[in-house]
């Protein structure tokens, strides 16, 4: 049975992660990495699509845990059954990657005698392929194609194949433990070294405990800051620094609807407000990484510039669908893959240029080639702001003139200049780029502005609202006290506001300028951004009124993801999402600082 996008949980290894539900099944796991195809894809579809249970065996098939957290300041999960029997835990994670990721789950009796049952079906190729099962010594080894996984217990518990599933059952009482590993390599390879789980165990949590005591904010919200960025960590992919925007793909943003996209990739729109939080809390190695990803993924000619990369920085992503699965709570199509890295949007160059001058102000180790790289996109900027776009959103509608992403436009010229004023020793035309931001502030507020209703609108000549118009004030466009900023802000509560106060991106409803059916829920990030905008507006009561709300709509274990619906009561949307994740970073900064946040106007 399908269960609430809120009920899993994420664990990983900085190359991939799994999502392990309430359940006690793990229904999504890449390998080798994010983007690779799943194993599990349960979530998408059936459990014959795969997925790992690993529960009392007197539990029914919906039957849920008792509780569950993450060790403090780790990412390793640990559910508790209290049964008549007796108790168990089991200790879910994946250790930081020696020569092959490894998922490891360990069940520890606590009290009484508890019988346990483990249901194993892998599916390759995101749920379509059931792999040739056999056993060697032991152990179960699973092959299908160019994947290969290798699946033990230790102790060694009895085990057989059942229903094209590899199914295990012992019982284990207080004290006692059973720890399984499944290792996954490429079928062409020799076997893996075997990892000792207990020994693996130890060394995450010390690795993950030594990660986060660099973390530099102490203020009242530690726990939920610290989380976040475990998660944002999490969804970092290592070799490269690259971080994915989620977890999964085509979690929908409207159940049953078709607004059903691929998150596995890395955005340039979050760049600024990723390293400002990093930078903010302290994390300058993650800040540095991501900051170097950035500027090899946009090298080259800057009228090829794209939206979003691979975790590596690979540019092609075609998109496509997998009929066999059904859709989360029947959400149709699957995708993989995404189209809009395809689209115009011009905002991406004012996030990139924003993003460096945010990495250069902190003082982060200057890149040789960083500054030249800025030059050129802007040179391409000056040249193309004036054209429509797809904008920040992503439509799949006609292209118009974005506000924001003129504003973006303007960011751009604003950072050149900031650059050139501070060191006038760099290369670059300070005058013409005065002279563009000029121009584009110009234009925004003549066409982007209706004085009618006192508020910026989502394009020019319309009469829609855009939640993004909430960052004017942030990224330094206009001051907070201007009056069209806080009617801007009040306009957008009023307009896209639901109850709870959370926001939606935009209205959905009448000829929609997505192009797309159906609606979605209030987005999580846009919501943290009024907060934002309430608290640079002077209104830090009804600020902090919503981040509390926000903060109630985390699940059990702290995780957000990209949507939520105010009413039904659940998340929506691809999850673990790190642009939520950066947003209610970015707001408890902010609301901790008076007058606005450490890291803008930048």
């Amino acid at each position: 049975m399908t269960q609430p996008i809120e009920d899993y949980a994420i664990i990983g290894d900085l190359m991939t992660s799994a999502l392990v539900g309430r359940d006690g099944s793990i229904d999504w796991l890449c390998l080798p990495r994010f983007d690779s195809a799943a194993c599990f894809a349960a979530l998408l579809g059936a459990r014959e699509n795969g997925h790992w249970r690993l529960a009392p065996a007197a539990a029914a098939d919906d039957e849920t845990c008792t509780r569950r957290a993450y060790l403090d300041d780790t990412l390793v999960l640990e559910t508790y059954w209290d049964t008549p029997e007796g108790s168990v835990k089991v200790v879910d994670f994946m250790p930081q990657r020696d020569e092959a990721p490894d998922v490891m789950r360990i069940v520890e009796g606590l009290s009484g005698s508890v019988t346990v049952r483990s249901t194993l079906r892998l599916r390759f190729d995101y749920g379509h392929v059931v792999p040739w099962v056999r056993r060697v010594d032991g152990e179960r080894v699973a092959v299908a194609g160019p994947d290969s996984a290798w699946f033990r217990s230790e102790p060694p518990v009895p085990t057989w194949g059942e229903d094209n599933s590899t199914r295990s059952e012992f019982t284990v009482t207080a004290g006692e433990s059973v720890a399984f590993v499944l290792t996954w390599h490429p079928s062409h390879e020799p076997r893996p070294r075997p990892v000792d789980p207990r020994t693996a165990l130890q060394h995450c949590i010390e690795d993950w405990r030594a990660w986060t005591a660099q973390c530099s904010y102490e203020g009242p919200h530690r726990e939920a800051v610290t989380r976040s960025l475990i998660t944002l960590k999490a969804l970092t992919y290592a070799p490269t620094g690259g971080i994915a925007a989620a977890a999964t793909t085509s979690l929908p943003e409207e159940i049953g609807g078709v607004r059903n996209w691929d998150y596995r990739y890395c955005w340039l729109r979050d760049s600024t407000l990723t390293l400002g939080s990093l930078i903010s809390t302290g994390f300058l190695d993650e800040a540095r990484a991501w900051r170097e990803w950035l500027l090899r993924a946009v090298a080259g000619n800057p009228a090829d510039l794209q939206i979003m990369y691979g975790l590596g920085g690979e540019r092609r992503l075609p998109e496509t669908e997998l009929p066999w699965l059904s859709g989360y709570e029947n959400s149709a199509p699957v995708r993989i893959g995404n189209a809009a890295v395809d689209q115009l949007q011009l905002d991406v160059y004012g996030e990139v240029l924003d993003a460096l001058h945010l990495a250069r102000t902190a003082g982060l180790p200057a890149e040789r080639q960083g500054w030249r790289i800025q030059l050129a996109l802007l040179d391409f900027l000056e040249r193309n702001w004036r054209r429509p776009d797809e904008g920040l959103w992503e439509v799949r509608g006609p292209r118009r003139h974005f506000v924001h992403s003129k504003v973006m436009a303007w960011v751009a010229a604003d950072r050149a200049v900031r650059t050139l004023e501070r060191d006038p020793s760099e290369l670059g035309d300070v005058e013409r780029w005065r002279a563009m931001r000029d121009e584009v502030h110009r234009d925004v507020c003549e066409n982007g502005y209706d004085p009618e209703r006192n508020t910026f609108t989502q394009f020019y000549g319309s009469r829609e609202l855009d939640a993004a118009t909430l960052l004017i004030p942030r990224v330094g466009f206009l001051p907070p006290d201007d009056p069209r900023v806080i009617g801007t802000v009040d306009a957008v509560r009023a307009e896209l506001g639901s109850n709870g106060g959370l926001v939606r991106r935009y209205s959905t409803e009448g000829p929609s300028v997505d192009g797309l059916p159906g609606d979605e829920g209030a987005f999580l990030a846009c919501s943290f951004w009024l907060a934002d905008a309430l608290h640079l507006t002077g209104r830090d009561k009804e600020a902090r009124e919503l981040f509390e709300r926000l903060l109630a709509v985390r699940n059990d274990v702290g995780l957000l993801a990209e949507e939520y619906d105010p009413v039904s009561d659940r998340q929506l949307g691809n999850f673990p999402q790190a642009f939520s994740h950066i947003g209610l970073v970015n707001t408890i900064l902010t609301l901790g600082t008076p007058g606005g946040p450490p890291s803008g106007p930048h």
